[in-house]
């Protein structure tokens, strides 16, 4: 077993409950794996065992968390359901749910997607890296909408050259708090690991960190809202979420990089991959796979237009 010490300072306005706290800065770990540390004691709260779930984290209180991993391969197959968009004998494109982490890891050893294809397409198991096996791309926890696989080792080197080469295009829907500077802009801020929190990413200063482009445009406007499309150019972690927080309109539902306390009544950020199109293995030209937006978003949406209306 492999065991991971996480240590973590509230910052004011981040109070919340320990378990919720934890969830949002640890993305890769399940509020019920949080949960089932706290009752196996491996979480304090300024020293003193947390016993229960909802103690509330003040302001400058310090939490530590050791996360307890599995270091053995940890791929079990699962029978879940697959949104499946397309599948050949290359590759395999899901419409991914909001919730669900891509791969295995940082406490979360089932569940996942490639649990999923596990049991759906074993043969997968051998293909690319051998703790992530497939995995061309990835989607954030809380982020919907496609992503694609490869089925074979041929196939995985063609994607990733292609993400490598930035040779994809991919647009993602997002509703933001508040208006962009312009219905239509291009934001250029390089991307480092934030300083203070490192499960963070921030923009750095000219000639830190990693190049980063995102490219947005306004679909539809509200009172306190905008709905827009967006384009990350590059591909760092958190791209979106971290440009569009710097340029002031940070994504509806994102504690980290946005408001404490949401906006609008949403469970998770509203984030949707709508669609990547990519070269599949022998074609000249890109073939584009599409996911509609999920129920919880477009009912946000039509809530938002009914009071527009009112």
């Amino acid at each position: 077993m492999k065991q991971t010490e996480y240590h973590f300072t509230v910052a004011p306005g981040e109070e919340d409950r320990v378990d919720k706290y934890l969830s949002d800065h640890l993305p890769d770990v399940s509020r019920s794996q949080i949960k089932g540390f706290i009752e196996s004691g491996n979480v304090t709260l300024d020293g003193i065992l947390v016993e229960k779930a909802g103690t509330k984290a003040k302001p400058g209180s310090t939490i530590d968390i050791i996360v307890v991993e599995d270091d053995s391969d940890g791929l079990v197959p699962e029978d879940m359901q697959l949104d499946i968009l397309y599948e050949d004998q290359h590759v395999i494109v899901i419409n991914k749910e909001a919730g669900q982490v891509v791969h295995p890891g940082a406490g979360n050893y089932s569940g996942t997607l490639v649990n999923a294809l596990l049991a759906y397409y074993p043969e997968i198991r051998s293909v690319g890296e051998e703790d992530r096996p497939g995995v061309v791309h990835r989607l954030d926890k809380d982020t919907s909408g496609v992503v694609i696989f490869a089925k074979t080792n041929q196939s995985y080197k063609w994607l990733v050259n292609q993400f490598k080469k930035r040779d994809t295009t991919k647009a993602y829907l997002a509703l933001v708090d508040g208006k962009p500077p312009t219905p239509t802009g291009r934001i250029e801020a390089p991307i480092i690991r934030d300083t203070k929190f490192r499960t963070r990413m921030a923009v750095g200063l000219q000639g830190q960190g990693k190049n980063a482009v995102s490219e947005y445009f306004s679909l539809e406007e509200f009172r306190s809202h905008t709905y827009l499309e967006v384009h990350p150019i590059t591909g760092r972690t958190h791209q979106i979420r971290v440009h569009l927080s710097y340029l002031g309109v940070p994504v509806v539902g994102d504690v980290i990089y946005g408001r404490r306390k949401p906006s609008l009544e949403i469970e998770r950020f509203f984030l949707h991959a709508k669609s990547l199109s990519i070269k599949l293995p022998g074609d000249r030209a890109k073939k584009t796979f599409e996911a509609p937006l999920s129920k919880d978003l477009l009912d946000i949406l039509d809530t938002l237009r009914k009071n527009e209306r009112n």
